[in-house]
């Protein structure tokens, strides 16, 4: 079922989640609810506490629009629990994010280059790789909404938030 994402001002977006301790119907029908959500919302990334579940658990998902130019190759349809940074790089890349918590505001975040992550994946078993780029950045961003983490709070003020105008 597609849900309200919860925005800055949500006091739930400011907690931190808990570890799922078994994959049960409760946990299936969360990542349900969050790709169905994600794929209605136009984002990248979705993070359970966002749907307001205070759980481990984000979905990421990037499929490049028709006659894109964009180079960014499409990254499948990702489902990680209880998702763990293991290793980072020193390297740090400043690019334009943007949070379907905080509508319409973006801003330039330094994020690490590469990541190695280590999950649970929706089968049970758990999953570790390597990742840069759009994918590192999503992980990262989404790992901070289970922190309580919002990407406003990585900047050095909010001076450096900006929007578009249409």
């Amino acid at each position: 079922m597609v849900k309200k994402i919860l925005t800055y001002n949500s006091k739930k977006l400011r907690e931190k989640s808990q570890p799922v301790k078994k994959l049960d119907k409760a946990v299936m029908r969360l990542v349900k609810d969050l790709v169905e959500t994600l794929r209605c919302s136009g984002g990248v990334g979705l993070s359970a506490p966002q749907i307001g579940a205070l759980k481990r658990v984000f979905v990421y998902e990037y499929i490049k629009p028709k006659d894109s130019m964009d180079a960014t190759p499409n990254i499948p349809l990702t489902i990680l629990i209880n998702p763990e940074i293991t290793k980072v790089s020193k390297k740090l890349i400043a690019d334009e994010e943007g949070c379907l918590s905080v509508p319409n505001v973006f801003g330039r975040i330094k994020r690490n280059e590469k990541i190695t992550v280590r999950a649970l994946g929706i089968n049970g078993k758990i999953i570790e790789f390597a990742t840069t780029g759009l994918e590192a950045r999503i992980i990262q961003h989404e790992a901070d909404h289970l922190d309580g983490v919002l990407f406003i709070d990585r900047l050095n003020n909010l001076d450096e938030a900006y929007t578009y105008s249409m």
